[in-house]
């Protein structure tokens, strides 16, 4: 496998809420990351992908929600969310995609 694609499978897609527009503003940027990432590969993963400088690497999981599928009940998968902080004058834009 090359390694461009391991670093995708890494980082699923930018996370656009509010929170995250907030955590924007404090140089941060928001993915929605693979559940057994770690810090080290998703710091390489943005580094590479981006070309951007990362300072510090934060993680939390989400664990998914019990809902009603068709009658049935089901439950939503667990979500590993990266919350990274970019180092000065670097920034990503993730309203235009990848």
């Amino acid at each position: 496998m090359s390694v461009k694609a391991e670093h995708y499978d890494v980082i699923r897609k930018p996370i656009i809420t509010e929170k995250a527009t907030m955590a924007s503003e404090a140089g941060a940027v928001v993915f929605e990351v693979a559940i057994d990432s770690n810090k080290p590969q998703i710091k390489e993963a943005v580094e590479a992908l981006f070309g951007v400088k990362v300072k510090a690497v934060n993680t939390t999981i989400t664990k998914g929600k019990t809902k009603r599928f068709r009658g049935m009940m089901g439950r939503r998968k667990d979500v590993k969310k990266a919350y990274v902080t970019l180092e000065d004058g670097n920034t990503i834009d993730v309203s235009t995609g990848l």
